[in-house]
């Protein structure tokens, strides 16, 4: 029996590798002839720069910068000989030929300005930035990068990406022209003008943008309203942040020399709501940026479908699967490269079963798992997760 592992992180409790590591272990003590072959996933969030760098043989580089909260946190990317990137992702990220022989930097924002960095309490998008993940930016070209691939997710911002633009160069003044440096949404009525930006920005290599989410900036799908919420936004803040977001996102468009006719098209083009605009403002301020599907783009690094085709039965999952999942996350974009007779074992944290049972209407063969007992407290469940997945492996097997 060939078996794939291929796990997403399992949030507060086990990330991708550890969540394949303990299923291996499981089959292999079940199946000691089994052959296992061990894929962690990631959409660009959590985990993104590690997993690549294992994949791909890259180096893996940890340096400290400002977090969400400007306290020093350990941001990750790596740097991965292009010559390693299989020719189908190197299609899809349409670099320039000349980088062919030069190494790229996968930059992970969740490292830098991700919300598993604070607890519960200190989540507030009013004061959190992305000012980290900028200097990260920044840190992979000085170690070499010539061109970057920024994995979107897991932030705990909402800043539309001012904090980023800050590191790299934007400047922010008050009426009186004096700076406003710290720049959170908080701080955005105390600016009036932005002015000029640095030569890095001017000269700053190809950047591809991978997310999957599709949210434009604003409206009742963008990203105050969609993913505010979750990242501590009282609801009734939500329209005061709503026009901050708007301002800030204006005076942007208009730095980086936007016709004013065209600022509602590029408000609403999808992707710019993707953690908390930073996609939007990097998009529009470096000329040389576009989005990339972020899943996609994973799936063609790992070469995904062939090993997903190769294996007798999948084993996949995450901390939580529910109706958001169904827009391209990891293990349901998995679970649909699968043909019909394979084995497809599904276990999830908490399972949503309404998606489960979209995914069987596709997958009849799908066995979906719910790993924690409903009645339990979120702190249990999280605590138990190490022994109910080797429980439901068990079962399953």
């Amino acid at each position: 029996m060939k078996f794939l592992v291929a796990f997403d992180k399992f949030k507060g409790a086990l990330d991708a590798p550890e969540a394949c590591e303990i299923a291996r272990k499981t089959i292999h003590e079940s199946q000691p002839e089994a052959s296992i072959e061990v894929n962690p996933l990631t959409d660009g969030g959590e985990g993104f720069a590690t997993i690549i760098a294992g994949t791909l043989g890259g180096t893996l580089h940890t340096v400290e910068v400002p977090g969400p909260l400007f306290k020093p946190v350990q941001g990750r990317f790596a740097l991965v000989r292009a010559a390693d990137i299989p020719p189908a992702a190197w299609e899809r990220l349409k670099l320039p030929a000349a980088l062919a022989s030069g190494r790229i930097g996968f930059v992970e924002m969740a490292s830098a300005s991700g919300y598993e960095s604070l607890s519960e309490n200190e989540r507030n998008p009013w004061h959190t930035t992305t000012y980290g993940t900028g200097v990260l930016m920044k840190k992979a070209l000085e170690a070499g990068a010539g061109a970057l691939v920024l994995g979107l997710g897991g932030s705990a911002t909402n800043d539309c990406g001012a904090g980023a633009l800050e590191a790299l160069g934007v400047c922010y003044y008050d009426r009186e022209l004096q700076p406003v440096t710290r720049v959170t949404p908080a701080t955005f009525r105390n600016i009036n003008t932005l002015g000029s930006t640095s030569h890095l920005i001017d000269a700053f290599p190809p950047l591809r943008i991978a997310c999957d989410v599709t949210n434009p900036l604003l409206g009742d799908n963008g990203a105050t309203a969609v993913f505010g919420p979750q990242k501590g936004l009282r609801d009734e803040d939500r329209e005061r942040m709503e026009r901050t977001m708007r301002k800030m996102a204006v005076r942007i468009l208009g730095l980086f020399g936007k016709n004013p006719a065209e600022h509602d098209q590029l408000l609403s083009e999808p992707g710019s709501g993707a953690a908390g605009g930073i996609g939007f403002a990097l998009r529009h301020a470096l000329p040389r940026s576009s989005f990339v599907e972020g899943f996609p783009l994973v799936a063609e690094l790992q070469d995904l479908v062939v090993k997903a085709r190769r294996a007798d039965c999948i084993l996949t999952g995450e901390g939580r699967l529910d109706a958001s999942s169904l827009s391209g996350k990891g293990p349901v974009a998995l679970i649909r490269l699968a043909s019909p007779s394979q084995r497809l074992i599904l276990l999830a944290g908490s399972l949503d079963e309404g998606t489960a049972k979209q995914l069987r209407a596709a997958q009849p063969g799908l066995k979906a798992i719910t790993l924690s007992d409903p009645q339990w407290p979120l702190e249990k469940a999280l605590a138990e997760t190490r022994k109910s997945l080797q429980k439901a492996i068990r079962a399953a097997l």
